[in-house]
């Protein structure tokens, strides 16, 4: 790291002095937990290691030394104990897939036989004849088409390769107003209203597929979901999935207690 991009020594310093607070703020709440579970404890426990993370950071940047703090890698299945409704009145599932364009020939081409099929004109039409002329516009058409989820069962045949997808139930007490979140969709998401999530990632498999891909599904359900899903899991129809880690909510303890 050059020295222009090195932090000051204030900066250093006022990182040390954010850690002390933290420490501070995290005693007061395990202090004043209510329960295993307790969110100010949760909350307290994130910002402790937040900062302990940007100290450990600056002053490595700054005088070559380290802490002797054991940073938590973030864990994508760890959530707060649920505080939404017991009867939910209304639900948002939240889904992101992410994918890399493997084959940008095959997608293109994909696309332009969609637009041929579509106009019924092979490509006479400026529209059409321009559907396969970039990743961009192809990924356009490609979408508009099909339903996500027909685009996730057939992905390789668009010349796209899957990476991690997450899917989040949330509950609500109402449903939102028609067109209320729809150029934020994602802001509103409350953690502590996750009903269940399903996270399907390579990180969760040690065993290398077929193809040489690690894959694997962590889920974070209630009890009756979890003996629902231990029984699919033994099923003959569940045979692609090649791990499931269950967290049972209720079971769920904070980061605090994993060691206990």
């Amino acid at each position: 790291m050059s020295d222009a991009a090195q932090p000051t020594a204030a900066e250093v310093r006022a990182a040390a002095e954010a850690v002390k607070t933290a420490l501070d703020r995290h005693l007061a709440a395990v202090e004043r937990r209510t329960g295993e579970d307790d969110p100010a404890v949760y909350e307290a426990f994130n910002e402790l290691a937040a900062a302990a993370e940007e100290y450990d950071e600056l002053l490595y940047d700054r005088y070559d030394e380290v802490t002797p703090f054991e940073i938590p890698a973030s864990d994508s299945g760890v959530l707060p104990p649920y505080q939404g409704p017991e009867e939910a009145n209304a639900l948002s599932v939240l889904i992101r897939r992410d994918y890399a364009v493997a084959e940008p020939q095959r997608l293109r081409a994909q696309a332009q036989r969609i637009a041929d099929l579509d106009s019924g004109t092979a490509g006479e039409s400026p529209a059409a004849a321009a559907a396969g002329s970039s990743v961009h516009t192809a990924l356009g058409v490609l979408f508009g088409e099909f339903e996500p989820d027909e685009i996730a069962s057939r992905h390789k045949e668009f010349g796209l390769e899957e990476g991690d997808s997450t899917l989040w139930v949330t509950a609500a007490d109402e449903p939102a107003e028609p067109g209320e979140w729809l150029d934020a969709p994602f802001d509103h998401a409350d953690p502590y209203h996750v009903v269940c999530r399903f996270d399907v990632s390579a990180v969760f498999d040690d065993d290398p597929d077929d193809d040489g891909i690690d894959s694997g599904v962590r889920v974070r359900v209630d009890r009756d979901a979890v003996a629902v899903l231990e029984e699919l899991h033994d099923a003959d129809d569940a045979d692609e999935v090649d791990e499931v880690d269950v967290i049972d909510i209720e079971d769920d303890r904070s980061p605090l207690d994993a060691d206990r």
